[in-house]
């Protein structure tokens, strides 16, 4: 694989003085100060000592795995060719190239992050049959490749998979090509013709990737603030593309947005001048790094003036190479405001470091998601065995954004939704677990103070959403309860290293010794009244299954569902093992859940 291929970035090019970068003048070009260049230095130590870069021996690994991989599609392309009788020249002549995106790409990739990669083939080599069945059949026979996941119905198709431990997530273009040449020119357009949708998508991955480096003046400074502005991202719980929140590329547009604007300034200064700029975008106005191109071969660019569509992007960060695309449609109003409040928390923070009085460790000091919310959404995923959960778990986390947008929708964006990325687990549980926490308040306002907001159909219609997944298999079910600060469940703490509250240790000292939740302790608690009475202390079980198929020894042996009512009698709806073939049982608590209110805010 060539170097230009694999991901090892060019040389940096150096400023140049009056260049323009972008469609704008540059807000200025002054060189480093001494206190930048000092703080630069202290910076990339702090970026060093976080161990966001891997070793030599770990890049090694990963050169070694991108060139056993590109091996392998290229023996399966010519096996495909062999058996569809082209002649002997073209089997020979029959190649398929891997190209890498993403963090490693773009050179900012950590120690044990996976890689995203695309294989470009030729055009008798297709996606759905030979891609996502020959090929996947020729991974799973190998000892080396592990948690072999195909994705076909995904935003871009994928298939994912570790290889020697290293996560893989690999995808597939066809061009209009007969033979694929080693010197293949991926930024060529005309490799667009004749394609579709999905194939345009993973193609313009690597695409995106390479216009975003040639169009930085110092592609150094670019990987270095983009690396801290990652773990900012991540440390603060705004890192996540299926709820609505960055994702590696979008974070990688706004630093290249900002190395425009301040074409010879330090990672130090660029860090500082991403969360002033971002603290006072006006959003929608989009972010862009050049002009969005023409359409060439009848794709359609982002343009909010022809189509009504994209007039309904939150925060429009647009991808260079056409078809010009919003990066971030995934936004919502509530993942927005949420993102807006850490611009200025990290403006506030870098306006501290540059009057030395904060260090670099205090602008990614982690959130403390459940001291900020008194009230919350769990979403808990299980399934019999961890390659059930993965699969189920994806497609719960992809459509958590709905909720979000759904809960905005019916409170008419009165009820605020601050969904965290970070994943939970109950590892004393004999089944796969996983669950997904949605900080809940009211909107900042008095014409909301007293109002009460019921979501009990929101929470329906999101379940029969995600009961339309076409690979349900028995033991796969979604659990969503509305929860307390103080009723979060024990594991957290335990398992998670999330600081507990007072109010949490007694009810999770209460819980580990059986004592009643009659007892005085709790009852104090019952009387502290967080939002005002608003909010009945009801966690409720909504389950998804299939009629006939459930597995409620499985249930027996992860989840008790209960439901509070309001005069705080405890109903318990725990299915038997004797129930295993009775699926009455699942009805059962389905009928608990629907006579009592589910969610009321």
């Amino acid at each position: 694989m060539s170097l230009e291929r694999s991901g090892a970035a060019p040389p940096p090019p150096q400023a140049v003085v009056g260049k323009q970068y972008g469609l704008t003048k540059p807000i200025s070009i002054a060189g480093p100060t001494e206190s930048d260049i000092q703080r630069t230095l202290e910076l990339e130590k702090f970026l060093v000592e976080a161990r966001l870069y891997e070793s030599k021996e770990e890049a090694a690994k990963r050169e070694e795995v991108l060139h056993r991989i590109e091996q392998i599609v290229k023996d399966w392309v010519k096996q495909l060719t062999r058996l569809r009788g082209y002649m002997d020249q073209l089997v020979e002549d029959a190649n398929a190239l891997i190209f890498t995106f993403g963090s490693y790409r773009l050179g900012v990739h950590g120690p044990g992050a996976g890689m995203d990669t695309l294989c470009i083939g030729p055009s008798y080599v297709n996606r759905e049959e030979d891609f996502f069945f020959l090929l996947y059949n020729i991974l799973a026979e190998m000892e080396e490749v592990t948690e072999l996941q195909p994705v076909p119905d995904a935003h871009v198709p994928v298939m994912k998979f570790k290889f020697d431990g290293l996560s893989i997530d690999l995808c597939y273009a066809s061009v209009s090509l007969l033979v694929v040449p080693e010197d293949l020119d991926i930024s060529d357009v005309s490799l667009l013709y004749n394609i579709d949708e999905p194939t345009v998508r993973s193609l313009n991955g690597c695409r995106d990737a390479d216009k975003i480096l040639k169009l930085v003046p110092n592609v150094e400074h670019f990987c270095t603030t983009l690396q801290c502005l990652r773990f900012w991202a991540k440390r603060l719980g705004v890192y996540s593309s299926a709820i609505g929140f960055l994702s590696g590329v979008n974070c990688a547009l706004l630093v290249a947005r900002i190395c425009q604007l301040y074409p010879n300034a330090v990672p130090s200064l660029l860090v500082s001048r991403f969360f002033r700029i971002y603290t006072q975008w006006q959003w929608p106005n989009p972010v862009l790094l050049c002009s969005i191109g023409e359409d060439e071969h009848g794709f359609n660019v982002w343009d909010p003036r022809r189509n009504p569509g994209d007039q309904t992007h939150h925060m429009p960060i647009i991808t260079p190479a056409y078809p010009c695309k919003n990066s971030s449609y995934n936004v919502s109003k509530s993942t927005l405001r949420v993102m807006r409040e850490q611009f200025q928390h990290g403006n506030k923070i870098c306006e501290e470091i540059e009057l030395n009085k904060a260090s670099w460790s205090a602008l990614v000091e982690p959130y403390l998601f459940f001291e900020s919310y008194k009230n919350c959404l769990q979403v808990d995923i299980v399934a019999v065995d961890v390659d059930d959960l993965r699969a189920w778990k994806g497609w719960v986390n992809s459509r958590l954004r709905k909720l979000t947008l759904m809960i905005e929708r019916d409170t008419m964006e009165m009820l605020q939704c601050h969904p965290y990325p970070q994943e939970y687990i109950d590892t004393i549980k004999q089944c796969a677990h996983s669950a997904f926490f949605m900080g809940l308040q009211r909107k900042q306002g008095k014409e909301v103070q007293d109002r009460q907001f019921d979501i009990r159909g929101t929470v329906d219609e999101f379940r029969h959403s995600i009961g339309m997944y076409n690979f349900w298999k028995p033991g796969m079910y979604i659990f969503v309860s509305h929860v307390r600060r103080r009723q979060l469940p024990p594991y957290l703490f335990r398992d998670h290293g999330c600081k507990q509250s007072r109010q949490s240790r007694v009810l999770a000292q209460q819980h580990a010794h059986g004592v009643s939740g009659t007892s005085s302790g709790e009852r104090d608690l019952k009387r502290e009244n967080d939002l005002g009475g608003g909010l009945p202390e009801k966690p409720v079980a909504i389950v998804t299954h299939k009629e006939g198929s459930a597995s409620p020894d499985i249930l027996d042996k992860c989840l008790t569902v209960e439901v509070v009512n309001l005069d705080k009698r405890k109903l318990s709806a725990e299915l038997k093992p004797g129930d295993a073939s009775d699926s009455s049982a699942i009805k059962d608590v389905s009928s608990i859940s629907s006579v009592l209110e589910k969610i009321v805010i």
